[in-house]
């Protein structure tokens, strides 16, 4: 299948701008995403990866038949499922190291550090048994649920779309009181990542990617009216997310705003934050499409998409980058100009470094074998 190599290096934005979202004294993170719309990096991450689901589905299933597509979704549930566990672990033993070096660090919960030295069959049953999702890999335990229906849903979806629409609505509408049913670690209840709402982004990104032939001449009649919708949505957003910025000050607009909006739930995929990504979906796919596929063929862009293209992978060098991004900011004494140019040069880095690590997975054809014959372990 043809990759779009815009839509990779949106997904590399992404995977950037949750790294840095995830780094609590980062100096760059006051420029991601999530400071100009009321919708993150994950929103944009889910919306992504359904789309691509989509897109994938319709290929497999139309070479190779319905049969071939289910066991191909149901491998890649189990495969994020693994890297749930890999990760998780991962994540636990490098925040004890750091711990070991005195390297402090608040982007994650000090206990895993604890846990897997101490406890860790449990650990690592825990998190299998998805009772404990660690935080900064919560989205992979939303991602492996719905993954994991993907064989059934998608059938369902692209055989009556209309009806697959109205099921996904009213489960997102009972949301809450359905993910409060979930047995779960956390004192709240069920899973960070309300499944029951985030279903809602994930199964519009597949039908995106599933029927955007069919759905794109249709909705280009009424172009000029999708944009100018769009564009207003995107700027109720950016009104919104300014005057939560500006504090105080705005403090009767935050309040006038929040009569129209009520409160913004992230974690159960609030309507407002649904609405403002499909505008920003919409902005990026037509009128600024010819921008985006530029952007795609510079250097930076192309970077960007390799990150992309690392899928799991490069989801998990995220998370650990994170965390040792917050733990170098927190050597850094506050106060100065140097202060401001070390945590600059640390974001920086970081993000030079997801690149290269990105980039040599990629293309670890040409050096894996070679490294696997030094060590025979052919």
């Amino acid at each position: 299948m043809k990759r779009i190599v815009a839509l990779d290096m949106l997904r590399g934005y992404a995977l950037v701008c949750i790294m840095l979202d995830h780094m609590p004294i980062g100096l760059l993170r006051n420029l991601t995403l999530t400071n100009f719309a009321v919708f993150d990096a994950a929103e944009l991450f889910v919306l992504l990866s359904g789309f691509l689901v989509g897109m994938v589905w319709v290929k497999v299933e139309a070479r190779q038949g319905r049969r071939t597509a289910q066991l191909r979704f149901l491998r890649r549930a189990a495969q994020v499922w693994l890297a749930l566990i890999a990760g998780a672990i991962l994540l636990a033993l490098f925040s004890a190291l750091l711990f070991k070096l005195h390297m402090n660090h608040t982007a994650v919960w000090f206990q895993y550090a604890r846990w897997i030295l101490e406890h860790p069959i449990g650990y690592v049953a825990t998190v299998a048994l998805m009772w404990m999702q660690p935080n900064l890999l919560d989205v992979l335990a939303l991602y492996v649920l719905l993954i994991a229906t993907v064989p059934l849903t998608v059938p369902f979806l692209l055989r009556m779309p209309w009806i697959a629409l109205a099921v996904s609505v009213a489960i997102w509408w009972f949301a809450a009181p359905l993910n409060a049913m979930i047995p779960n670690q956390r004192p709240g209840p069920g899973l960070l990542f309300n499944p029951f709402g985030w279903q809602l982004l994930f199964f519009s990104g597949v039908a995106m990617g599933a029927f955007r032939d069919r759905l794109m001449p249709v909705l280009q009649r009424h172009g000029r009216l999708l944009t100018a919708v769009s564009a207003a949505v995107l700027l109720f957003s950016l009104t919104v997310v300014l005057s939560w910025k500006i504090g105080a000050p705005a403090k009767p607009l935050t309040d006038a705003l929040r009569q129209i909006t009520g409160g913004i739930d992230k974690w159960s995929l609030d309507f407002v934050r649904f609405a403002a990504i499909l505008a920003a979906s919409w902005i990026v796919a037509v009128p600024l499409a010819r921008p985006f596929a530029w952007m795609a063929g510079t250097r930076p862009g192309e970077a960007l998409a390799e990150i992309g293209r690392g899928g799991l992978f490069s989801f998990i060098v995220c998370v650990m980058l994170s965390i040792w991004g917050d733990a170098l900011d927190m050597t850094v004494a506050k106060g100065g100009a140097a202060w401001f140019w070390l945590r600059l040069a640390i974001d920086l880095w970081l993000i030079v470094a997801f690149w290269a690590i990105a980039a040599l997975w990629m293309r670890r054809e040409s050096w894996l074998p070679q490294l696997r014959a030094r060590l025979r372990l052919d």
